[in-house]
């Protein structure tokens, strides 16, 4: 380990993300920072045999909370199985673009919640509040398509956490939020759920807008503990088709993949990738 390099300890596992639908996605958004569309093989769907024996694992080891991302968790066939199989251990959260979620997926999506001891929370994508604004970014016609989710949703009785981007116009001021909110009232949401969250400039998004300069790094940084304790990385671990890595954001990355088992992955990290700045600087976190 490069002494320069600062280095995030594993504190607890508490999450565990799940790459159910690898980066096969039917969309392809112009800043997702793991370039994931329709043609994107790079991390494979998981089945839910392929998931069972990390959520076995994970059980073992204490985890918490589990979070189900891809791409789009939703072309995976197994998915309401694997939602099922993560909610019967902890919280889950789905990460989605909301597209393919039809009236009898809202049901069933909330027996699945009723069902369990555990929340269920699913976390719909969408940068604007008009089609003018999100449409460039997510596709042309995605914006209708994602309000109507957003209201199949609504009349089934989940509330489901409304996520934009710093690139969704307004998203970081006061005014720019109390119109979002207003706008997710109209789409039905009585009390909206709201998560505005920082640009990774990885992916796609570096040739969007731009990618990392030189000096927005770690390295040579020195943090304290609570700094290095505050970071996601030091309490979760990501498990995609090519194994284990320290989190969500790296999987690109080979150096970030740590282990084919949870148990393996249980070290401190080195801080040493440029999205590591991002998460120290603007206090970075997935979760819900």
């Amino acid at each position: 380990m490069n002494g320069s390099v600062p280095a995030s300890p594993l504190v607890a596992l508490d999450t565990l993300w799940l790459q159910v639908a690898g980066t096969l996605c039917n969309l392809q958004c112009t800043h997702c920072f793991i370039s994931s569309s329709p043609t994107n093989h790079a991390h494979g769907m998981m089945s839910l045999a392929d998931v069972r024996p990390y959520l076995d694992e994970a059980e073992r080891l204490g985890v918490r909370e589990y979070y189900l991302t891809g791409g789009e968790p939703f072309l995976n066939r197994e998915i309401l199985e694997i939602i099922e199989a993560a909610l019967a251990l902890g919280p889950v959260t789905v990460l989605t673009n909301g597209l393919l979620i039809r009236p009898e997926t809202a049901a069933r999506l909330r027996a699945l919640s009723d069902a369990s001891a555990y929340s269920l929370d699913l976390r719909v994508s969408i940068d604007g509040a008009d089609a003018a604004t999100n449409d460039p970014i997510r596709g042309e016609g995605t914006f209708n398509r994602i309000v109507a989710a957003i209201g199949v949703l609504a009349r089934a009785g989940v509330n489901p956490v409304i996520t934009v981007t710093e690139a969704c116009e307004g998203a970081l001021s006061s005014g720019g939020r109390a119109r979002l909110l207003g706008f997710l009232r109209e789409c039905g949401l009585e009390q909206p759920r709201l998560k505005v969250m920082p640009l990774l400039r990885l992916g796609a998004e570096a040739t969007r807008t731009r990618a990392y300069a030189e000096w927005e790094s770690l390295r040579g940084r020195t943090l304290s503990a609570g700094e290095a304790e505050a970071l996601q990385c030091s309490s979760c671990r990501m498990v995609t088709s090519k194994g284990v890595y320290v989190c969500p954001i790296l999987i690109d990355y080979p150096g970030a993949r740590m282990a084919g088992t949870l148990a393996g992955a249980l070290r401190p990290f080195a801080l040493e990738y440029r999205a590591c700045f991002t998460c120290h600087e603007q206090g970075l976190s997935c979760r819900t």
